[in-house]
């Protein structure tokens, strides 16, 4: 027991061998839960909103055919949406106009809330990533710090050089001292030009990071594109322990959870998307912002994988992603079966059934 300075009652000690009242269970509505997996697997920068009102006109419009090219990508985002959401166009159908504003806000806040959870643990992990093993950043880069990344850092500044473009060169560099700062200024290079903003990057300019091993063939662009280490697929939508360990037989974490077997092109942009923010210095992801200008970058990467034109490539790409992340993929190229036991006990079955029948005619 003890005494309450103020009334001098006694006061008693919380009981350490009760467990106390239970706390409230706290309840998320589902559409919540399918929106995280949707801004993560389908499209990340939609306004769900518009594409559920667009999306209900375009159900009950009988000449589908008409429409334009953009209206047809949005119509099949609005009909996956509708895959992966259980009773959801049921639950449209019968909803008025003000019930599917809610559904819609429901949607977007876990599209919203999932995109900033990848945010924060990006902005942390990624400086483990590009750290040398056994040694560190010089200058040292903070793990929740932005500011002293993107041009402004040496290696990530690196990482973040458009293909192309080679941020080492200092050809035709001219130097000068900036008697009032006490610094010495490059010009007329890439790496000065970046640095100074005199150089502005677009979203559709990509990073060199996005390459296997961070080089970039101009004969030969799409050797190695988007198998980068940095593009840690794992971290999101499996478990972020498992970005450096042997794969496993089985699924966990964001894929397991929303039955996801197979990577998505978008998943592979959105990854894509994440990891550039977190070597940025810029503080807040923002569609509207046009120095990191994601909203280009993402749509940019989404574009050329829907490319029909780059089918085989993208194809390859997706057998290469899904056997990263997914050891269980039945889709991977195997070695023809024509050949094997199996087929030589089946051909044997049917040659013996064939020779059974003949003697019985």
């Amino acid at each position: 027991m003890s005494v309450n300075d103020q009334t001098g009652h006694k006061r008693a000690h919380p009981n350490a061998l009760e467990l106390g009242p239970r706390k409230r269970p706290t309840t998320q509505d589902p559409l919540v839960h399918h929106g995280r997996h949707f801004g993560r697997a389908v499209h990340t920068f939609c306004n769900i909103q518009t594409l559920l009102t667009n999306g209900i006109v375009m159900m009950g419009d009988e000449d589908l055919e008409s429409i334009t090219a953009h209206e047809r990508k949005e119509y099949a985002v609005f009909r996956e949406l509708l895959r992966i959401v259980p009773g959801l166009e049921a639950r449209l159908m019968e909803s008025s106009e003000e019930e599917v504003i809610q559904i819609a806000d429901l949607i977007q806040k876990g599209a919203n809330g999932a995109r900033a959870d990848d945010t924060k643990g990006m902005k942390s992990a990624i400086i483990d990533w590009i750290t040398p093993k056994g040694q560190t950043l010089n200058p040292h880069i903070p793990r929740n710090v932005k500011s002293g990344r993107g041009f402004n850092h040496e290696r990530t500044g690196a990482l973040l050089c458009p293909a192309g473009l080679d941020w080492a060169n200092l050809e035709y560099v001219y130097v000068t001292f900036d008697w009032d700062h006490g610094m010495l200024k490059l010009s007329n290079s890439i790496k000065g030009k970046l640095v100074s903003g005199q150089m502005q990057v677009s979203g559709d300019q990509w990073p060199v990071f996005l390459y296997a091993n961070y080089t970039y063939d101009a004969e030969d662009p799409w050797n190695g594109l988007l198998r980068s280490g940095l593009l840690a697929f794992k971290h999101i939508f499996t478990s972020p322990s498992s970005v450096d360990q042997e794969p496993k037989a089985t699924r966990s974490g964001n894929a397991r959870i929303h039955g996801m077997r197979s990577v998505t092109k978008a998943s592979i942009a959105y990854v894509a998307t994440q990891a550039r923010f977190a070597l940025s210095s810029a503080q807040v992801f923002s569609r509207t912002d046009l120095i990191t200008d994601s909203e280009r970058f993402y749509n940019s990467i989404v574009e050329l994988l829907d490319d029909l034109e780059e089918k085989g490539e993208v194809n390859q790409l997706l057998i290469w992603w899904n056997c990263q992340v997914f050891p269980l993929y039945s889709e991977t190229e195997r070695l023809s079966s024509k050949n094997s036991a199996l087929a030589r006990i089946r051909q044997k079955r049917a040659e013996y059934n064939e020779r059974a029948i003949d003697m019985t005619t």
